[in-house]
């Protein structure tokens, strides 16, 4: 009787994990085991780079890669998990909903920008955190010039200063003046709960991003959280108003709400437990990659980040070990010890580190030139050559080296 993976999810750890367990599968001669993929759509959102022009265009289509390989896609949206019974809930793109077992479960759903209850915020914020909502945010700056000129018009606040927060307000200068003409008079603050520039980044690269935007013109609010929002602007918890026709959200994810339905241990981030396999604990026949799994990357204490850096290897581990679950073989412990970063500063460049405590390597044009090859190659799916494709889901594979 045929045996069935389910990996639900069709982001950077989904898709890997689906290619990885094909790719052992394969290597074993298997026929006996069915990999099926469930996503609203048989395509990659390229989120690392929503916060870039063309946001609406950050898909990589999967179809033929799945195809090349004998992955089923399956259309819908997973609902409900019932881990005990070994099935999902799904409702297909007709609205129909059926039913879905598995031998074993790889979740990998991702996550989702957070956005607390402030008022106003969900009806007058924007964000970079999905394909639709950042394509959203890049046509409503085309309309700006519909307005008349004011210092609210040409205003962009950022509320979080964290990666995407500096990825983001890096590029609104130019694309301000872009939509409002090169002698625009533009204002791009960016708000932030923390007393210290890019508190999460760490002292590393603190200078670096200080200098860059400085010299793009983006200034800072320290020490200020958001009270409410509202269609000309923004007020915070101190009373400070600032008056802006855009406001962008960008403090904060949490792994997906799915992640709730597993009967186990989740962190803060609601991210599940799991062991050296991507196993969850306490939940033999479901694993968790990517965004959803609070995974450890070392013997030194470190765990993943909720990134596209750790999702790709957390992928490739959690679809070769899920297969070798159901071969009988060992597994390989998911293991990343070398952690980088490379953080978009627009038109100044971009700044590289190596390490948790995120020592810089390379700053200027040369970070951007590193930054360009891993946003326009290095974070897309392979080609839809079965034998290509395989061979880049190999657990074992160095990205970072």
């Amino acid at each position: 009787m045929t045996k069935r993976i389910l990996v639900v999810g069709a982001g950077f750890a989904g898709m890997w994990s689906a290619l990885s367990a094909a790719r052992l599968i394969d290597q074993q001669g298997e026929t006996g085991i069915e990999i099926a993929l469930i996503a609203p759509q048989p395509e990659l959102h390229v989120r690392p780079r929503l916060y870039e022009v063309g946001a609406a265009q950050m898909r990589a289509p999967l179809k033929e890669i799945f195809d090349a390989v004998g992955v089923r896609f399956i259309q819908g949206t997973v609902e409900r998990i019932h881990a005990d019974r070994h099935e999902v809930e799904v409702v297909g793109v007709d609205q129909v909903r059926s039913t879905v077992a598995y031998d074993r479960l790889v979740l990998a759903t991702g996550s989702r920008l957070f956005r607390p209850q402030i008022p106003g915020l969900d009806k007058h914020a924007f964000s970079v955190d999905q394909v639709d909502e950042a394509a959203e945010l890049e046509a409503h700056i085309k309309r700006l010039a519909d307005h008349p000129e004011s210092p609210a018009r040409n205003t962009v606040v950022v509320a979080g200063g964290g990666f995407t927060g500096i990825e983001t307000a890096a590029e609104m200068p130019a694309r301000l003046r872009e939509a409002l003409g090169e002698d625009a008079d533009v204002n791009v603050i960016v708000v932030d709960r923390n007393d210290e520039v890019a508190a999460e980044l760490g002292a590393g690269p603190r200078p670096v991003i200080t200098q860059a935007l400085d010299a793009l013109g983006v200034s800072w609010r320290l020490g200020s959280a958001v009270a409410s929002v509202d269609e000309n602007g923004l007020t915070t918890a101190d009373g400070q108003r600032i008056d802006a026709r855009t406001v962008i959200w960008t403090a904060g994810v949490r792994a997906s709400s799915l992640t709730q339905q597993i009967p186990a241990p989740r962190d803060a981030f609601g991210r599940l437990h799991v062991d050296s396999s991507l196993r969850v604990k306490g939940v033999d026949t479901v694993f968790a990659t990517g965004d959803v799994a609070y995974a450890a990357t070392d013997d030194e204490g470190n765990y993943a980040a909720m990134s596209c850096q750790h999702a790709m290897n957390l992928g490739r581990s959690a679809g070769h070990n899920v297969a070798a679950d159901l071969l009988g073989l060992a597994p390989i412990p998911y293991s990343q010890p070398k952690y980088v970063t490379c953080l978009d500063l627009g038109p100044w460049g971009a700044v590289y580190t190596e390490g948790w405590e995120r020592e810089v390597r390379l700053v200027g044009a040369d970070a951007k030139k590193l930054k360009s090859q891993i946003n326009s190659e290095w974070i897309y799916p392979p080609s839809a050559d079965r034998a290509e494709a395989l061979a880049a889901a190999d657990p074992n594979r160095i990205v970072v080296a």
